[in-house]
């Protein structure tokens, strides 16, 4: 037995809930808001060329974060449960595994896109020079995803361990660099669309020191990298990051689906869409945050066997979600007239974000429900789960529901569709989920 004390295996799950969660959110808004303080600049130059631009690279960026999220669900399961059973030394070999294994998947992904770039812009809508724009985004920014994955899986062990504050700070750097940089290289120096570009990589490269810093200095939670390491860490992470990985690409696909249709509206429905996308992920930071933030809570007190604690922190979870959305739900209603001026928005465009946050934000009550059953599932062995729930939302019911709005209601009826599939698959996902934690030890009282 290790004389390692897990952080999570005591205390109030509601407060671990809650730690992990804002903090997370914090961190994640701050990496969020790279690509908001980028979209605010880029609006201040008055072309909405532009802001489609970055509409259209952020649904390629999109992707690529969202492998690099899959990454961190194996990188959190597999460290978290180590450090539950008292294994310190397995959590540092996972945590070198899942950190070069991580950078390696980052790396072939920034050469594939890099190469077929103009193809896969193409492909989600764009044409002419706002596509040409895109693709220089690209050319720019993607290069530096390998540094997004060792700060994303640093992050993951540092969650892992419980350390809150700096998992958050390593995310929080990110965004403290953009909101420097980003007037300074956009308009000062008028490099526009490259400035913003540049600033991507800048914010990557602080947010993986810290990390490093983090994982290494201050908690010694990363073994020597050898072959052996990698072997042994490979397919334990192949069975949780593969089926993760895929889950995760289901929010890209949606996006690129509501993208590919609302471009059919014009530049100005693709820039309200775009507004719409970073109201996303900075106003409900603490619901995208939510399933990486529990995941550690979960693995370790499954590590553990202490399965009291687990289904404790799966309802304390929905409970937290449904309080932060219906908040972040109201502040968004009541600023909608003033997102709108400031980002200088068309009237389609405009349209957009007021469909948006009076009435398709609700919907993250049921993604919020769907992010907590995930949760469970890939940091207790079924992670298979969680990738049938989020394609079922994105592939089977939001595809139609999409068309079917755009066709009834135009640009606003996309904008409904999604939330539509949010609410079919959200509440069976909540259910589901819970039947399986309440099955981990029928006997336990």
């Amino acid at each position: 037995m290790s004389d390692y004390n897990a952080r999570f295996l005591q205390g109030s799950i509601m407060s671990h809930v809650i730690r992990m969660t804002v903090t997370g959110m914090l961190g994640l808004t701050f990496m969020f808001v790279v690509d908001l303080a980028n979209l605010f600049w880029i609006s201040r130059l008055g072309d909405e060329r532009l802001v489609a631009a970055l509409g259209f690279a952020w649904n390629v960026q999109f992707f690529t974060i969202a492998v690099g999220i899959g990454i961190m669900i194996a990188a959190t399961a597999l460290v978290s449960k180590a450090l539950g059973e008292g294994k310190k030394v397995e959590a540092k070999k996972f945590a070198m595994g899942c950190m070069s294994l991580g950078v390696g998947i980052q790396f072939i992904l920034a050469i594939f896109i890099i190469t077929f770039r103009s193809e896969i812009v193409k492909f989600t809508g764009a044409s002419g020079q706002t596509a040409q724009l895109a693709e220089r985004f690209l050319l720019i920014s993607i290069p530096t995803l390998p540094l997004m994955a060792l700060g994303m899986v640093g992050s993951a062990i540092l969650r892992s361990e419980g350390d809150a504050y700096r998992s958050m700070f390593v995310t929080m750097s990110a965004g403290l660099v953009a909101l420097i940089a980003d007037p300074i290289l956009i308009i000062w120096l008028e490099l526009g669309l490259d400035g913003a570009a540049i600033n991507t990589g800048l914010s990557r490269v602080a947010s993986t020191s810290f990390a490093l810093y983090s994982v290494i200095k201050v908690h010694n939670l990363l073994a020597k990298l050898t072959l052996s390491v990698i072997r042994s860490t490979l397919f334990p992470f192949l069975i949780i990051a593969v089926p993760a990985i895929l889950t995760q690409l289901s929010g890209p696909f949606a996006s690129f689906v509501i993208t590919k249709v609302i471009a059919e509206f014009g530049d100005s429905a693709v820039a309200g869409l775009s507004v719409v996308n970073r109201l996303t992920v900075v106003a409900f930071g603490g619901i995208f945050s939510l399933s990486g933030a529990i995941g550690g809570i979960f693995g370790q007190n499954y590590g553990a066997k202490m399965f009291f604690r687990v289904r404790s922190t799966y309802w304390n979870s929905i409970i937290f979600c449904v309080a932060y959305t219906l908040i972040a739900w109201l502040i968004l209603i009541l600023s909608t007239e003033w997102i709108i001026k400031l980002f200088l928005l068309g009237e389609i465009g405009s349209e957009v974000v007021r469909s948006f946050n009076y009435f398709a934000a609700g919907g993250f009550l049921f993604t919020g429900m769907i992010f907590v059953a995930s949760s469970a599932f890939n940091n207790m062995g079924k992670p298979v789960y969680s990738t049938m729930m989020t394609w079922l939302r994105d592939g089977l019911v939001m595809l139609p529901a999409v068309f079917v709005g755009a066709s009834m209601f135009g640009a606003i009826g996309v904008v409904y569709g999604n939330a539509f599939a949010a609410l079919i698959i959200g509440l069976p996902s909540c259910f589901i989920g819970w039947l399986f934690i309440k099955k981990l030890n029928p006997d336990e009282t």
